[in-house]
C-alpha cells in the first residue's frame, strides 16, 4: 500500500552543503522530519556536483514522517551567469549588456538542463535558454544561417559578352543618329526646289 503524502517542501540547497541551519532546518522542522537524515542523503547524492553549485530539490513528505527528495539540475541563470563569470544579471535588461553568450555555451548548457526543460529537441532548448539570457540582459550571438543559394559560386557574365553588348546598343544609336540626319538632309533638298518652281512660275 502506498503511503499517504502529507505535502512537499521545495527548497535550493548548495551541493555538498545541506546543514540544519535556515533555510533546510526551519523547513524540515515544521514537517516533523528528521533533519539530520535529510543532510547526509543529500550531500551524499550531491557530492560529486561543483561544490557550492545551487541544487533545487522537492522533498516529499509523507504521513509517517518518513521522506523522499529528487533534486534538479542547477537554475539555468546560475549556468548562464557561471558561463560569463558574472556575479549578477543586469538590472535593465535590453538597455546595459552583461556581456555576450555563444550559441555553443547555450547549447552546452541545455545539454545540462535538458531533463528539466519543457522542450522537445535541442533547438527548443537553445530558444528557451536564449530567452532566459536576454531577460538577465545577456546578449545571445546570432547562429550562422546558411543561405539556399550561395551567390559567390555564380560567375558573372565574361566582359567580352558585357562589350559585346554594349557594341550593340551603340550601333543602333549611331544608326538612328545617322537615319534622322539622312532625313533632315533630305527636307533642306526639298525646299530649295520648291522655291525654284514657284521662281520659274513668275518668269513664266
Amino acid at each position: 500500500m502506498a503511503k499517504e503524502i502529507d505535502g512537499y517542501v521545495k527548497l535550493q540547497i548548495p551541493a555538498g552543503k545541506a546543514n540544519p541551519a535556515p533555510p533546510v532546518g526551519p523547513a524540515l522542522g515544521q514537517r516533523g522530519i528528521n533533519i539530520m537524515d535529510f543532510c547526509k542523503s543529500f550531500n551524499e547524492k550531491t557530492k560529486e556536483e561543483e561544490s557550492g553549485m545551487p541544487i533545487p530539490v522537492t522533498i516529499t513528505v509523507f504521513k509517517d514522517k518518513s521522506f523522499t527528495f529528487e533534486t534538479k539540475t542547477p537554475p539555468a541563470s546560475y549556468l548562464l551567469k557561471k558561463a560569463l563569470n558574472a556575479k549578477r544579471g543586469s538590472p535593465l535588461p535590453g538597455r546595459e549588456s552583461r556581456g555576450t553568450i555563444s550559441i555553443a555555451d547555450i547549447k552546452k548548457i541545455a545539454e545540462k538542463k535538458m531533463v528539466d526543460l519543457n522542450a522537445n529537441d535541442m533547438d527548443a532548448a537553445v530558444k528557451i535558454l536564449s530567452g532566459t539570457a536576454r531577460s538577465m540582459g545577456i546578449d545571445v550571438a546570432d547562429r550562422s544561417v546558411k543561405a539556399d543559394i550561395d551567390f559567390t559560386k555564380v560567375a558573372p557574365a565574361p566582359k567580352e559578352e558585357q562589350a559585346g553588348e554594349g557594341d550593340q546598343q551603340a550601333d543602333s544609336v549611331d544608326q538612328k543618329d545617322a537615319e534622322g540626319k539622312g532625313k533632315e538632309s533630305d527636307q533642306k533638298e526639298t525646299k530649295p526646289a520648291e522655291g525654284e518652281k514657284k521662281a520659274d512660275g513668275k518668269k513664266a
